[in-house]
């Protein structure tokens, strides 16, 4: 039975010749050759490929020195191309022979140096994927002292790839379980690890070096090649191109428009619809989108983008019929009797909604209210206390949870769906109060029990001296909760893969919350006092008040983000709240007159971090129209993740359990559709809403030149990347399993990975 080593290193003239080289020389040697014409990067490939085998040699001294020595001096001399081929074309073989004690420290220093340095991509790291969970299980069954310190530091450089690497949730759920019981290093630790050895910290350095091939996305979908921590800008796209009803509406845009910015939109949309490229590059349209006081190369709040290009799609629009309507006018003989009233913008009918905040004067119940327009909904998050014990609405399980998890398997979280209750305020009885009952009287929050059979709660009167007296109990009772959680606060924030179950943690019930819980904190009543006093015109003084808001209109596309985002007067720097939340899939919005509108959850913008100021942000989204046909059934809720270039298949339960094994990845802002019939119907004469629209002229004529300029690279690359290919040696190739060496030549692995290729290196669209 061959155990995976070989008798004695492969011999080559450089190889021989660097065996017997102090280590201090080694650098030097690399600088001489690199400037040797004489010698090819083909030889140089050649080399140190079969140095690299030499791991396999349990007679050799200093093995991994010389590969690390030779590697360092390569990335000396900047030749990324070598150490680009030569990682990807040695790593799962050098991997592989941490199951041999005799090799296993030479072979886990190199593996080391390798993943450390590959910091420009996560290809390297996402080979190695499928082969981490059994060789953990192999080395815990070896139980012994080599196997137990190989397993400790291989955890610690799974910990510092994924922190380099997020947004990979699905790939990661099962090497995060396998290591789930060792040691987690903290923030300090990983950042220092990976900031010893990285090649090069310019990215762009490494763009061009022998691109690998990389296939569209098995889903159909585009990506989109992240430009410069522009993650916040390319969720927020994906995110909106996933809303059917608003990519229908940017897709008819006429050719001869007066909005340049939706025009832009326009084109992206059609490049991602119709392209052949696996993604496409968004530089065009940021340009166009920019947010004047964001800082170019710097992550940036994605809500806030969000917010911004709204705006400027939606005052863009205003602005062009405005003058459309003006031309018309001077044009016409005879001026309108009366001007027609502007008809709403794409952005007003897509996201826009109305809402009422109402204010009572608590002396003489007088009530002033105000309706405006919104197009999202900012939901903070409730003190402890205001969270009830109980989850608002019903429990589904999937068919795969409704099984017993199996033994040392993570249990995962349970899917939610439920309805918000049906009203917070009742303001019916505020102007004109019933017989029996007294003015001013205030109705508590009705919630859904999760039990079948279970009544709502009461709506119980209270004096207002009554609340006030309560809430100053309250308050105290805050102060008290805050002092012993101010230690909480210091401590350091769990790395990825954490488990977390203490209270108000995720895997912790007690201080679990959902969606619901923070839709109705927003709407439930805010008491006006003492410096924030609300002043009375019928009073003419500043009086106590309670103020609350209502929805008078729902938006086809409901927008909410969870202000995870807080200032810390402690520390004076924002923080983030990583309290784990449950997203429902329905969502039952209550509406002004005990009206309400059920909306289904489309899209989830993830947070990968701890600071708006960086980190990372994905995408969770799923195709589908408000409005089906009604000869076809509903399309299928599948659910896709978008990370940048990458796009897979997801699920909602991956959607739900992101938090749980991803401690720092959080649902940040949630795109939810309105549902079908709750709604206003399609305007007369309009496309069907299901119907995908058919596209100008000059769109359709770039987007099939760009197609074909693609499929030219797509030969070029090909042809130039088996030449360069073929200069790999013929060395044995490890298999899937851990167990042997192939003897048969298979070659290098070539470009399929995990990940479904580099996601940076290919020829960018910029249109």
């Amino acid at each position: 039975m061959r155990l995976g080593l070989e008798e004695e290193p492969p011999s080559s003239a450089l190889a021989s010749v660097v065996q017997h080289l102090p280590l201090e020389l080694m650098d030097g040697v690399i600088r001489n050759l690199s400037n040797d014409d004489s010698v090819t990067d083909s030889q140089m490939l050649t080399a140190i490929s079969r140095m690299i085998d030499w791991v396999s040699w349990p007679l050799g001294k200093n093995i991994d020195k010389w590969i690390i020595a030779l590697l360092k001096g390569l990335a000396a001399v900047k030749k990324f191309s070598i150490l680009i081929e030569v990682s990807l074309a040695k790593i799962e073989k050098v991997f592989s022979k941490l199951l041999y004690p005799i090799v296993r420290s030479a072979a886990l220093s190199v593996l080391k140096y390798m993943l450390l340095t590959f910091q420009h991509s996560h290809e390297a790291f996402h080979l190695l994927l499928p082969h981490i969970p059994p060789m953990v299980a192999s080395l815990l069954k070896e139980d012994s002292n080599s196997g137990s310190s190989c397993l400790e530091q291989l955890a610690e450089l799974v910990h510092c790839m994924v922190f380099r690497f997020p947004g990979f949730p699905d790939l990661y759920e099962p090497i995060m379980e396998a290591i789930q019981d060792l040691h987690v290093p903290n923030e300090d630790r990983i950042k220092q690890l990976l900031g010893q050895d990285a090649w090069t910290s310019q990215k762009s350095e490494l763009a061009g070096f022998y691109p690998r091939l990389m296939a569209k996305s098995d889903t159909g979908k585009i990506g989109l090649i992240n430009l410069g921590n522009t993650c916040y800008v390319n969720s927020i796209l994906q995110a909106l191109f996933m809303a059917s009803d608003f990519r229908h509406c940017v897709l008819r845009l006429t050719e001869n428009n007066s909005q340049p910015l939706m025009t832009k939109l326009q084109w992206l949309f059609a490049f991602l619809e119709l392209s052949q490229r696996p993604a496409i590059s968004p530089e065009n349209f940021l340009s166009a989108s920019w947010t004047p006081w964001f800082s170019p190369g710097t992550q940036q709040d994605c809500s806030e983008y969000l917010k911004y290009l709204l705006d400027r799609l939606h005052e863009e629009e205003k602005t062009g019929a405005r003058i459309c309507r003006t031309l018309q006018q001077s044009r016409s003989p005879s001026p309108p009797e009366e001007a027609p009233s502007p008809s709403p913008t794409s952005v007003e009918k897509m996201f826009g909604g109305k809402i009422v905040t109402r204010i009572r004067c608590l002396r003489c119940l007088h009530v002033s209210s105000r309706e405006e327009a919104f197009t999202d909904l900012s939901l903070a998050f409730p003190p402890p206390e205001r969270c009830r014990r109980r989850r608002l609405g019903s429990v589904m399980l999937p068919a795969e949870e409704a099984r017993a998890p199996a033994p040392g398997r993570r249990q995962r979280k349970h899917c939610i769906t439920g309805d918000a209750p049906p009203s917070v305020w009742d303001l019916a009885g505020l102007a004109s109060p019933g017989p029996g009952r007294p003015r001013g009287e205030q109705a508590q929050v009705q919630v859904r029990g999760a039990e079948e059979g279970e009544a709502p709660e009461e709506a119980v009167g209270a004096d207002p001296r009554e609340q006030e007296r309560q809430e100053e109990e309250k308050g105290e009772k805050e102060q008290e909760k805050e002092a012993e959680n101010e230690k909480e606060d210091d401590e350091p924030s769990p790395a990825p893969g954490a488990r977390r179950d203490a209270a108000g943690q995720a895997g912790g019930p007690e201080g679990s919350r959902s969606v619901l819980d923070l839709v109705n904190y927003f709407l439930s009543p805010e008491r006006l006092t003492a410096e924030n006093r609300y002043y009375c015109e019928p009073c003419a003084s500043l009086q106590d008040a309670e103020k609350a808001v209502e929805l008078s209109q729902g938006p086809r596309y409901l927008i909410l983000t969870l202000l995870r985002f807080a200032f810390d007067l402690r520390t004076m720097r924002r923080r983030k709240i990583l309290d784990d939340v449950a997203i429902p899939l329905l969502l039952r919005l209550p509406l002004a007159g005990g009206r309400g509108e059920a909306y289904d959850l489309c899209s989830v913008v993830v947070h990968s971090g701890v600071s708006s100021e960086s980190g990372h942000y994905y995408c969770y989204a799923r195709e589908g129209t408000a409005r089906p046909p009604p000869d076809r059934p509903e399309p299928e809720n599948q659910w896709y993740l978008f990370n940048d270039t990458r796009v897979s298949f997801s699920s909602f339960e991956s959607v739900s359990n992101v938090t749980s094994f991803f401690p720092k990845d959080t649902a940040y802002v949630l795109f939810y559709r309105q549902r079908p019939g709750e709604g206003p119907g399609p305007e007369p004469g309009s496309p069907r809403a299901w119907a995908e629209p058919t596209l100008h002229k000059d769109l359709m004529e770039a987007i099939s030149k760009d197609n074909t300029l693609y499929l030219q690279e797509q030969e070029k690359e090909a042809r130039s990347r088996a030449a360069y290919i073929s200069a790999l040696p013929a060395s044995p190739h490890w298999g899937r399993g851990f167990d042997k060496d192939k003897d048969e030549d298979e070659g290098s692995p070539g470009g399929c990975n995990p990940a479904g290729g580099n996601g940076d290196d290919f020829h960018r669209l910029v249109f």
